[in-house]
């Protein structure tokens, strides 16, 4: 006997499919952007269909913000990598030349 219900992934689907006018109308540089916010939706499909949430969209968005705050912190992450190289080298070129010849 088949499912009664459809699944999240389902919902997840019907859901960007309701937006793929609103996708269309982007500009060509912004429709990659708007796929990968429903690849972050749906990597986290398992959570968000444990939920059961009445609106289904909020978790889409919870999923969303949650691969978007792992970006920001990989980021970050490599930010502070490059500052220090940077005050590394900056304090190598600094340093005073061996007195040793």
């Amino acid at each position: 006997m088949g499912r009664t219900n459809p699944t999240y992934r389902d919902t997840l689907r019907a859901i960007e499919e309701r937006w793929a006018e609103f996708r269309r109308a982007l500009r060509r540089r912004d429709q990659p952007r708007f796929d990968r916010l429903f690849e972050y939706a749906r990597k986290h499909a398992d959570a968000s269909g444990l939920l059961n949430h009445q609106n289904p969209l909020l978790p889409a968005l919870l999923s969303i913000d949650l691969e978007q705050e792992e970006r920001l912190d990989d980021h970050e992450e490599r930010l502070e990598e490059l500052e220090a190289a940077v005050a590394a080298r900056d304090d190598q070129e600094s340093a005073p030349p061996d007195a040793n010849p």
